[in-house]
């Protein structure tokens, strides 16, 4: 495990709850193979992500795009990753150092990247995409002039590779359905292929540079000399029944591993033409395969859903693994196994969910994921609750849903008459859910109250004892309520200086906390609710969007719209921790405490980030 990043004096950041590849329908998903053998590379968001093959629950960040990285790759010295993005600039940034320093940054085009390539001699890159004016360039990595034309092709290029030794050919797919070869350096066009009926997804050499092989959306792959560009062969006839996304060569340049949105990937031993293994992902339309590499050992390939899957030639049937998580924003977190339940031996499990309203139920080191079962939320999940038996959630489908974490499943679903903001549940399973100017109350037997308010709710928090209820409200206003049964009785009102997004109250129940949208975090101690922090904490730039006490309710952190996380203490309010750039770059949504010193959040960059807080 990578040693911890010192933020400040006090806080660490452990370890980062990898996002998944952001993949899209249609679209091919770009791996980047380490030459070491040690990673592998990926992208969401403005994020290239960088991943232990061996344990993919090791992995670093790099965020210094400004835009959607669409690929990254490794040079072949192994010491470089060039990334491109969507605006058509690519960095250059070395592998060694933990921040990761740029060496340089050129723009070849106007347009997104949509892949790119090393020479063997670590000198040369080539790029393709859809530019303004062109849809290729190759050019020196050291000094960014040109080292030749990527010409000959109509519309925008998918692909492109270069042979990995002497002499040096490049090669392209286009969505004009063809494969341009060209000669080099400095590389000019040589020949087009128009072989393939559809477009042109993917193109690659073999390490031997003695054969590239391309695939193409009308399911063939085809087989080319490496040096002067003729055909040779193609697989299977066709080889999918799909639009063919991944393809890749093994190490010994013998086997091509192919992913196709037939749902479907396949080696093919290439001499002999004959499929060697079939290996079925599924049947739902998440199970299509856009991308696929081969390094060393491991046979990876990625599925529409983000899955990372880790196949096994003894066992076709079934993955021998599967990495799932989140590749759309995280939304909701909570945490099982700490409130009601101190036993540090107990297992304690990470629920969090994002805007497609998919759950991930992860193990605290993030060495375990899980979808949770059953019917999911068809929309965004705006919030999670857990007490020390069960899980609930709320999300913008207009219902509650109730996880059973014995099980992993969706054991209830409550439909609610208007959209849900909040939720929280007592550890008498009653559940509070605040929907516009409503509270509803379901009892664990199943029956519902509602209560009609006079102002529109935006947060709720459930007292630890159960006895009373804080809800913010629109009206720039936090209302206190006494519980009694199934009945509420307000009976405290604070004024803020604008509406509420946030209210909690500390496991002990001897702190209250709420934050407005002028980014004011106010903190009251119990019974009587005097105020403490006296409009101090006003740190955050942008709106706040989760409030968290410890579990011993000695720290309270807020996290922000501002990539920020700011870290209080109730007893002495001058003392605050400022982390900036959390999440570099993206809105932090979410936080939860694992322990007394572990603290989770989880942000607009797919991820979850475990930190230390001493």
């Amino acid at each position: 495990m990578e040693l911890p990043k010192q933020i400040s004096n006090i806080v660490f950041l452990v370890s980062v709850f990898a996002s998944l590849p952001r993949t899209t329908r249609g679209q091919p998903i770009v791996l980047g193979s380490d030459p070491k053998g040690k990673t592998f590379l990926y992208t969401n968001g403005n994020s290239v992500f960088i991943r232990n093959i061996d344990d993919p629950s090791i992995c670093d960040v790099y965020t210094e795009h400004s835009t959607t990285v669409l690929c990254a790759k490794y040079s072949p010295s192994g010491f470089y990753i060039a990334s491109g993005d969507q605006h058509g600039k690519v960095r250059i940034w070395d592998t060694i150092n933990k921040e990761h320093l740029l060496k340089n940054e050129f723009q070849p085009f106007g347009g997104c990247i949509k892949d790119l390539a090393w020479t063997a001699d670590n000198q040369r890159i080539i790029v393709g995409g859809e530019g303004k004016e062109k849809f290729g360039h190759v050019f020196s990595a050291d000094a960014g002039n040109s080292v030749g034309e990527i010409v000959g092709m109509t519309k925008a290029i998918n692909s492109v590779d270069f042979k990995s030794n002497r002499p040096f050919r490049a090669i392209t797919g286009s969505e004009d359905n063809a494969v341009s070869f060209f000669e080099g350096p400095p590389f000019k066009w040589k020949t087009t292929m128009s072989d393939h009926e559809k477009f042109v997804h993917v193109v690659r050499y073999s390490p031997d540079g003695e054969k590239f092989a391309s695939g193409a959306a009308d399911g063939r792959v085809l087989i080319y000399d490496g040096k002067t560009g003729e055909k040779q062969s193609e697989l299977g006839s066709p080889a999918h029944t799909g639009s063919i996304y991944g393809l890749c060569w093994d190490p010994t340049s013998h086997f091509i591993l192919t992913a196709s949105g037939d749902k479907t990937a396949k080696i093919w031993d290439v001499s002999k033409g004959s499929l060697l293994e079939n290996f079925a992902m599924g049947s739902d339309l998440k199970d299509q395969q856009v991308g696929c590499l081969w390094q060393g050992n491991h046979i990876i390939t990625i599925s529409l859903s983000g899955y990372i899957n880790y196949l096994d030639r003894s066992k076709p049937d079934v993955p021998r693994r599967v990495v799932k998580g989140h590749n759309k924003s995280v939304t909701a977190m909570t945490i099982f196994g700490v409130s009601g339940n101190q036993n540090p031996a107990a297992n304690k499990y990470i629920y969090s969910a994002s805007h497609d309203g998919v759950v991930i139920r992860w193990n605290e080191n993030g060495t375990d994921t899980e979808l949770v079962d059953g019917e999911c939320h068809t929309n965004q999940v705006q919030s999670f609750s857990s007490n020390s038996r069960r899980v609930v959630s709320c999300g913008l489908d207009d219902t509650v849903r109730y996880i059973n974490v014995r099980t992993n499943s969706y054991e209830r679903t409550e439909k609610l008459s208007s959209q849900p903001r909040d939720i929280c549940i007592s550890e008498t399973d009653v559940v509070f859910c605040v929907a516009s100017n409503m509270i509803y109350m379901i009892q664990d037997e199943g029956t519902m109250v509602t209560h009609k308010l006079n102002y529109e709710a935006t947060s709720v928090a459930v007292h630890p004892h159960g006895t009373e209820l804080a809800i913010g409200g629109k009206d720039n206003k936090t209302h206190v309520y006494m519980i009694d049964g199934t009945a509420l009785t307000e009976i405290r009102i604070f004024e803020h200086h604008d509406y509420i997004v946030k209210v909690t109250y500390s496991p002990q129940g001897n702190y209250f906390a709420s934050a407005d949208n002028m980014k004011n975090v106010k903190c009251y101690k119990l019974p009587e609710y005097q105020e403490i922090s006296r409009d101090m904490w006003r740190y955050h730039a942008g709106t706040i969007t989760s409030l968290q006490f410890s579990l011993d309710g000695k720290k309270l952190a807020s996290t922000g719209i501002d990539t920020h996380l700011m870290l209080y203490l109730p007893e002495n309010v001058s003392k605050v921790t400022q982390v900036k750039g959390a999440h570099q770059l993206n809105p932090v949504t979410c936080s939860a405490w694992l322990t007394n010193d572990t603290l989770f959040t989880g942000g607009n960059d797919c991820c979850l980030k475990k930190w230390s807080v001493r």
